[in-house]
């Protein structure tokens, strides 16, 4: 462990082999791609490719992982760069951050940085942020997600149903978007309980005018539940599996 955390360090500094993949996400009525979650992968030169389960955890023994979230940020800004100067229609890039980066300070001033430098148009970009990481310090929280908006930058809460839950959360602070976790969808097939949480979460997010992402969809029956309760977006298997860029199919822009 301690090795690969040493090997890790190496790896940030040298970027060649980390990789940045995506797994698109769908409008769950016509399965059109509207965006994509951008996915940090490490291909390791002696064991080939490591993913985030085995390396995260790692990260953050090392005290790494604010490092690895803003270079998966930046590498996300450059890649919306190169598609916005190819003419492609804009979809929502998802970033998720950390509650380490999140609390830590000074990621406000860095989005800044990224979005002027790519000269990046912030439409195109969102950042997944969980609610354990929201209520360690709400004023502070509220703030930063304030100066997200206020640069054109997208938010979404994610992961909702896992941690705290709070409805005060939802009222109070300014997402874009709301996740639902994908161990809900996962059990709605079977579990009545799992399938009414899913449709109250859907529910919810109509009557406060937020739109409602499902992770982890993973067959058609699964799909045909969502849109029947009038799901917004979607994301899982059954679209595509992370994989590097070239495998997105996205959309050139209609005056291209």
């Amino acid at each position: 462990r301690l090795e690969l955390g040493s090997q890790l360090r190496q790896a940030l500094k040298k970027e060649c082999e980390l990789e940045l993949w995506f797994q698109p996400q769908m409008d769950a009525t016509n399965n059109r791609l509207v965006g994509a979650e951008a996915l940090i992968r490490w291909n390791h030169p002696q064991e080939g490719l490591i993913f985030p389960d085995r390396f995260l955890p790692v990260a953050e023994d090392a005290g790494l992982i604010s490092t690895l979230d803003y270079w998966v940020l930046e590498s996300a800004c450059c890649r919306l760069a190169r598609w916005q100067s190819l003419g492609y229609a804009p979809i929502v890039l998802a970033v998720n951050i950390t509650q380490p980066t999140f609390i830590s300070g000074g990621l406000v001033e860095r989005l800044k940085a990224l979005l002027g430098y790519y000269r990046l148009d912030p439409q195109w970009l969102e950042l997944e942020i969980t609610e354990t990481a929201i209520i360690s310090d709400k004023l502070r929280a509220l703030h930063c997600l304030r100066q997200f908006k206020a640069m054109g930058v997208k938010v979404a809460l994610d992961d909702f149903g896992t941690g705290y839950s709070s409805l005060d959360t939802l009222h109070s602070f300014p997402f874009d978007k709301i996740k639902i976790d994908k161990s809900f969808l996962l059990r709605a097939e079977d579990s009545p309980q799992a399938l009414a949480i899913v449709r109250t979460v859907l529910a919810l997010g109509r009557s406060l005018s937020i739109p409602v992402l499902a992770e982890g969809v993973e067959n058609e029956r699964q799909l045909r539940i969502l849109q029947s309760e009038g799901c917004d977006e979607a994301q899982g298997y059954y679209f595509g599996h992370p994989a590097p860029a070239p495998s997105l199919a996205l959309p050139k822009a209609v005056n291209s």
